[in-house]
């Protein structure tokens, strides 16, 4: 299929418009003065400085360790909730669950962030890196669950049922069969929860106490007083990371869909 030229240019428009700030911030971010909208020769000195920034490392480590958690646990409780979706037929309150499930994705989240900051008042605990690890597993279970249940429903049972006519348990037959086939949704569901955490502001600044500060609350709040060189570099380094994790989770998933496809003509040709 043969692009018109309206196409052509409106992708060019598109794209130029999501990715040349990007360029520039990072062209930037290896700027000798200390103006960031003053080029004044080539410097890493910002990488150095931002290194030794205690602050920023600090909200750096939170925010990693929150989205590491966050993104876990959304992955394994959004499974879960999946596959009774998927496989659980009809049950006595699956139309509410199935709401309970997708309402994060269409719940404002500064409703989101009210509603879970009274609950943690409410029953008295204490906002920390807990507090925020739970937040972020309630709304990302949810985009999860969609991930793994658009892989699910394309599922091949005949593959299951084989694995229960030879012996396997329904335990068994899950972790042998169905969830190496679905491991690469699963690992996207974890990736994009990760990421998900990690970018999240709002519902982070509802539920964060003074003794955890995510990276995203870090830069918001540095770059009202404005913005300096090590924003830039700090941005610089997680474009460099998210860009780098992107390329090879699409390989990782490229690989492993094909040899779920070998797989499942090995098992056709067999039957």
């Amino acid at each position: 299929m043969r692009l018109s030229w309206f196409n052509v240019v409106s992708l060019t428009l598109g794209f130029a418009f999501l990715y040349i700030p990007m360029v520039i911030l990072v062209i930037f971010s290896f700027n000798e003065s200390k103006l960031v909208t003053v080029w004044a020769g080539f410097s890493t000195k910002w990488y150095g400085e931002l290194l030794q920034n205690e602050a920023f490392l600090d909200a750096a480590w939170v925010t990693i360790r929150v989205a590491v958690f966050s993104s876990t646990l959304a992955t394994i409780l959004g499974t879960m909730a999946a596959y009774v979706l998927v496989r659980g037929g009809r049950f006595m309150g699956r139309t509410l669950f199935s709401g309970m499930i997708y309402a994060p994705l269409v719940m404002p989240e500064v409703i989101t962030g009210l509603s879970l900051l009274l609950l943690f008042i409410g029953i008295g605990l204490d906002r920390g890196v807990l507090t925020i690890v739970l937040a972020h597993t309630t709304f990302a279970m949810c985009y999860v669950s969609v991930v793994v249940s658009s892989r699910l429903v394309t599922f091949d049972r005949s593959l299951e049922e084989a694995a229960l006519d030879l012996g396997c348990s329904p335990m068994q037959a899950f972790r042998l069969v169905t969830l190496p086939i679905i491991a690469p949704a699963v690992i996207s569901g974890w990736l994009l929860a990760f990421t998900l955490s990690l970018d999240d502001l709002v519902i982070a600044s509802f539920t964060t106490g003074p003794s955890a500060t995510t990276l995203p609350i870090k830069i918001f709040s540095a770059v009202r007083l404005g913005v300096s060189p090590e924003i830039n570099a700090l941005s610089t380094i997680m474009i460099g990371i998210v860009t780098v994790g992107v390329i090879s989770a699409s390989l990782v998933s490229k690989q492993a869909m094909v040899r779920q496809r070998r797989e499942e003509q090995a098992a056709a040709r067999a039957q």
